[in-house]
């Protein structure tokens, strides 16, 4: 302690200058650009003029595909694939992933051949026919009574129900005997499938709700689910379904379908006709009734 108050510690020069106050000092500016994302975290939305007129050509685009009258093939598969993409939750509700396949293609083809109104018609079977075979699934499983898949349809039920109805849609689009038959190929494409859908829904709601079965043949009574088998309340449903999907094939529906339980009572699962499988039925079933409304349209036409 002696020693350091004899010697002073020597101050450093620059320690020995005036201080001055900061606010004195030149400081420069350095302007940095920011926009409104810097300060409030949130990134500004694209300009719009870059962005919107390029959706709206692409939504113009689709509208035209869709609105395209005649229908074309085109049309016909943007329409198909946007309706498949947005309705897959429930088509899979309905339809295997083969069996989609299948509709899908089915789509097309009607499109192409009736335009959206074809497609509404593939459309409103579908829908009515997956609620029918719907309703107390799980009573027609516990009498092994249920379509298989837990009622899901495969391609071969989706080429059953629609054979004659894709061949009248073939023609249509060839356009077969000219347009005088044009009336003709689209009465046999709705035939087609108010006949299957009198004889899905007829079936579905018989094995659900008939009280008394009989088989078609003999009139005699059967256990719900037996091939060839008919209800009053499966009937009446069916008429119902199919006066909803298309009246002009109403009585051409119930004549087919009667058809239909016949050849199941009769031939169906007999030695001699192992081939004679529900696919095969269904498409003899469905060829019946598009026959019998367009010979009935003729008759019409000739009187």
């Amino acid at each position: 302690m002696a020693s350091a108050c004899l010697f002073p510690r020597q101050m450093s020069p620059l320690l020995s200058l005036p201080l001055r106050p900061l606010h004195h000092c030149a400081v420069p500016r350095i302007r940095v650009p920011y926009s409104r994302s810097n300060v409030c975290g949130t990134p500004l939305p694209p300009p719009k003029a870059a962005l919107f007129p390029e959706l709206a050509a692409l939504q113009g685009s689709l509208l035209d595909l869709v609105r395209a009258s005649p229908p074309t093939w085109n049309s016909a598969i943007a329409s198909n694939l946007f309706v498949f993409i947005v309705g897959s939750p429930i088509l899979l509700s309905g339809l295997t992933i083969s069996g989609m396949g299948s509709a899908f293609l089915l789509g097309i083809l009607s499109w192409r051949a009736f335009g959206p109104s074809g497609f509404l018609i593939v459309a409103a079977y579908f829908a009515i026919a997956t609620a029918a075979t719907k309703l107390k699934i799980a009573q027609k499983e516990a009498l092994g009574i249920a379509e298989k898949r837990g009622g899901r349809r495969g391609p071969g039920s989706v080429v059953g129900s629609s054979a004659s109805a894709c061949v009248c849609a073939l023609l249509s689009i060839n356009n077969m005997c000219g347009a005088l038959f044009a009336r003709f190929w689209q009465l046999g494409f709705v035939a087609c499938f108010c006949t299957k859908l009198t004889d899905t829904v007829s079936s579905e709601i018989g094995k659900a709700y008939g009280k008394t079965t009989y088989l078609a043949t003999t009139f005699k009574v059967v256990p719900r689910g037996t091939e060839g088998a008919v209800s009053i309340e499966g009937t009446v449903s069916g008429v119902a379904a199919s006066i909803v999907l298309a009246g002009i094939a109403y009585s051409m529906g119930q004549i087919a379908n009667f058809g239909e339980s016949l050849i199941g009572a009769t031939l169906q699962d007999k030695d001699s006709f192992q081939w004679l499988n529900n696919d095969v039925v269904n498409i003899i079933n469905i060829s019946i009734g598009s026959i019998l409304a367009m010979l009935l349209q003729l008759l019409i036409l000739t009187n």
